[in-house]
């Protein structure tokens, strides 16, 4: 359904060392610059990107605003969380676990502060 999803950081090098060891965790491949100066995650059809705001303001979060992340196994989710805390994220919420659905997931925010999560699907 989505093409992509953009948010803002006010600073793109502290950015791009968070998301390249949470991505990494996940399998991901590192992300790249465009030509606009954005940073961009691709996987699939899908692409995660990052900028400075180009009004010229600081970047905020969204307030109420999650973004889920597929994870291929738990093991994976705790990778990603250790990733994200080793590199500037802050864990929230609850400690990595399973929900009752039996999905396993994992929140932190982002050092710009956005809000993500990860879950891995429940095992059939």
């Amino acid at each position: 359904m989505f093409t992509h999803v953009m948010i803002g950081s006010n600073d793109l090098e502290r950015a791009r060392n968070f998301y390249d060891a949470t991505f990494a965790a996940l399998g991901g491949k590192p992300g790249e610059m465009d030509e606009r100066g954005r940073l961009i995650y691709a996987h699939e059809d899908g692409r995660l990107m990052i900028t400075k705001p180009i009004d010229g303001k600081p970047a905020t979060v969204a307030n109420g605003g999650t973004i889920g992340i597929a994870a291929a196994s738990p093991d994976h989710v705790l990778a990603w969380h250790a990733a994200g805390t080793a590199h500037g994220g802050t864990a929230i919420e609850s400690p990595p676990r399973e929900r009752p659905n039996g999905s396993f997931v994992a929140y932190l925010r982002d050092p710009d502060g956005n809000k993500l999560t990860v879950r891995s699907q429940p095992t059939k």
